[in-house]
């Protein structure tokens, strides 16, 4: 008999069909060979300190720090669970052989890899990988099971990051809360992703906080209707002579942002009256490429920017739409396609019923294969997040995840329509001012406008209608007077200019004042996350970044969360913010290794190339034992008064045995644990 396990009643059902497993037994299914069973999530978990000493039970500075010499599992205490493992422990003694049907990730290995050493199984494994729950995507995911054995590296690096989240935030967690707290029973949770990402928010707080604003003018003037601003990037010279040489005497010219009033007062008077000449006119075309395929961070950026979602909504929204079998795996942090789903994606569009009118024209000839979309070289385990090609209207969806689903289609459909044409229009112009006295010419000012014109709007038609005017292409208007296009991109048309005119103007002197950063909300957060605090908006370098990012994709939803518990951020609107605790917890910590995104970033590295074969998992285990104790023996020397706030209000501290229990949490368990659905 083979024994199948999956990480999930729903999962397991589906999987049960297609075996032809369809006799239901008490914690499983069976037939045609085949007895298919399924787990919670998580069964299993890391010992708690005391479960290998006593000594380690009680909270104590002396008894720091804690490494066991060899880590352990358990069983989590819920008596369901329990239940189930032994369900799955009594099939697995008695198997011929079995198939991991976790879910194609680090995490989802790591789930069944512990289930399978704690029931003792000895028979043969083998692996199901798939990217779908589709009938045809389980049928062919059977017909090329492969050794468990290929995937042992995926599990070593899962298992490292189980016990560098132990390690740290049980250490450093009792560290800091026995050495820095105001009262008893306060805890300070400290987190090897959690805590850099916490100083992330702090870091921006306090720059906001610091922050000077500083005043300057911008001098733009309007010549036929149309706005034009002083240059800012020009370095030209006039060409007055000296008065006794006769040679030419480089003056630089006034250049854009002006941060003297009475040098922009003179200016603005120096050019009232005199009359506007454009000197130049430069068109340049362009393409925009599609936007990319959806990952699971640039998914959850996008539906907290359109839909205000939590990276956690977006992510049990997109879950249950691929356990609904509609889009392919969610976890993944890749943008692209592997070159074999090509030959497959005509049928994925024709699946697209709801999306007939978009897909008609890319299905009436072959499809374009752009290095852009399918790139063997940028997909590991997954590829990007896709439909399956089953016809959404036959899915029971709620309203945010139809609008999930739609941002999802419309990406994929675009990405085969044309690129985008684009325009850009420059007009130049000056002003010659008043004379000063003495001189023959005045100081020419040069301003500059910019207009953009879309000419095909290529694959923008996905994302909403668009009409023809006059050769330029514009998002219809809806019944409101908004545009179609969520984007709202600024399609400027300038009026048709010719070098030479010259005429009246109306010149203004505006003051401005330099504005601080701005909050980081869940969408930029994550994308800090990604990139290791570095802003960055070229997709290019993100993808570089990405092999330093903190946390997984599939993780920082669930590390954004805890801070909400722990009390350490708040939200106002779509702003996040520092508590008093969270900005007293990481002035407390002058340790760089638990608060520094960048050096966060390295370990993921570390983990990411223990997946790749590049690096030993037992080095990586005694380089954290070692920064464990190096934590440990710096915080003891310190004879500072340092002492964190009290815990606010907005979220009760957890009491020392929550926290032992809910420290591995950190960055191994972010799905949430199934009913029996």
């Amino acid at each position: 008999m083979i024994v199948c396990i999956a990480e999930k009643p729903s999962v397991a059902r589906d999987i049960a069909k297609v075996l032809g497993a369809n006799s239901a037994h008490d914690g499983y299914m069976e037939g045609n060979g085949y007895q298919v069973t399924w787990t919670y999530g998580h069964l299993c978990t890391l010992k708690e300190p005391h479960d290998y000493s006593e000594m380690w039970k009680p909270w104590s500075l002396s008894r720091l720090p804690i490494i066991p010499q060899r880590f352990g599992i358990k069983l989590i205490d819920n008596k369901t669970y329990e239940k189930q493992f032994h369900i799955i422990e009594g099939l697995m003694q008695k198997a011929d052989g079995i198939v991991n049907c976790g879910d194609a990730g680090q995490e989802g290995e790591l789930i069944q890899r512990w289930v399978m050493q704690k029931a003792a199984a000895k028979c043969p494994v083998q692996r199901l990988w798939i990217s779908s729950l589709t009938e045809q995507s389980i049928r062919e995911g059977f017909q090329t099971l492969k050794p468990q054995d290929d995937y042992q590296s995926l599990y070593e690096a899962g298992l490292c990051r189980a016990i560098g989240d132990w390690l740290l935030g049980m250490n450093a967690t009792r560290l800091y809360t026995l050495k820095y707290r105001t009262e008893r029973g306060q805890v300070l949770s400290i987190g090897r992703v959690q805590t850099p990402t916490l100083a992330l928010i702090v870091n921006r707080h306090q720059e906001i906080q610091n922050f000077t604003p500083e005043q300057y003018w911008v001098l733009s003037t309007i010549y036929r209707d149309t706005l034009f601003t002083l240059q800012g990037d020009s370095d030209e010279e006039t060409d007055e002579p000296a008065a006794d040489s006769g040679e030419r005497k480089p003056e630089k010219k006034l250049r854009g942002r002006i941060t003297d009033a009475e040098e922009g007062k003179r200016a603005l008077a120096a050019i009232e009256g005199r009359e506007f000449e454009v000197t130049g006119i430069g068109r340049k075309s362009g393409n925009e490429s599609a936007p990319r395929l959806f990952d699971l961070t640039s998914l959850q950026v996008e539906c907290n920017k359109k839909f205000s979602f939590s990276a956690d909504e977006t992510l049990k929204y997109i879950q249950s739409l691929y356990e609904k079998k509609l889009t392919t795996y969610p976890r993944v942090d890749t943008t692209f396609l592997s070159e074999d789903i090509y030959p497959k994606c005509p049928t994925i569009l024709r699946g697209l019923l709801p999306y007939a009118t978009l897909t008609a024209p890319l299905l009436a000839k072959t499809l374009p294969k752009s290095k852009k979309v399918f790139d063997n070289s940028k997909v590991t385990d997954h590829h990007a997040i896709i439909p399956t090609g089953v016809n959404p209207s036959n899915g029971d969806l709620t309203l945010n995840e139809k609008r999930v689903f739609d941002l999802v289609a419309r990406h994929f459909i675009a990405v085969f329509y044309p690129d985008c044409k684009v325009a850009t229009t420059t007009v130049t112009g000056k002003v010659e001012c008043e004379p000063e006295p003495g001189k023959k010419r005045g100081e020419k000012l040069q301003f500059k406008a910019t207009g953009k014109q879309i000419t095909d709007p290529g694959w923008r038609v996905c994302f909403g209608k668009w009409v023809e005017t006059d050769g330029s292409w514009h998002p219809e208007k809806k019944n409101n007077g908004e545009e179609e296009d969520e984007k709202k991109e600024d399609v400027k048309m300038l009026p048709a200019f010719v070098k030479g005119e010259h005429g009246p103007h109306t010149p203004t002197l505006s003051e401005k004042w330099t504005t601080p950063p701005k909050p980081y909300t869940e969408a930029t957060l994550l994308r800090a996350m990604e990139t290791a605090g570095r802003f960055v908006d070229n997709d290019e370098l993100r993808d570089a970044l990405k092999e330093n990012g903190i946390g997984r994709p599939s993780t920082r939803a669930a590390i954004i969360e805890t801070l909400f518990k722990r009390g350490y951020i708040r939200k106002a609107r779509k702003a996040l913010y520092p508590t008093e605790t969270g900005i007293s917890l990481i002035g407390i910590i002058h340790e760089e290794l638990l608060k520094s995104a960048e050096l966060t970033g390295q370990w993921e590295k570390k983990l990411r190339e223990i997946e790749a074969h590049k690096y030993d998992a037992r080095q990586f285990i005694e380089e954290l034992k070692q920064m464990v104790t190096q934590i440990v023996a710096e915080v003891m020397r310190d004879n500072s008064s340092r002492i964190a706030a009290t815990a606010t209000t907005t979220a009760a501290s957890p009491s020392p045995k929550e926290q032992d229990s809910s420290a591995k949490e950190q960055t191994t368990s972010t799905k949430e644990q199934a009913s029996s659905n």
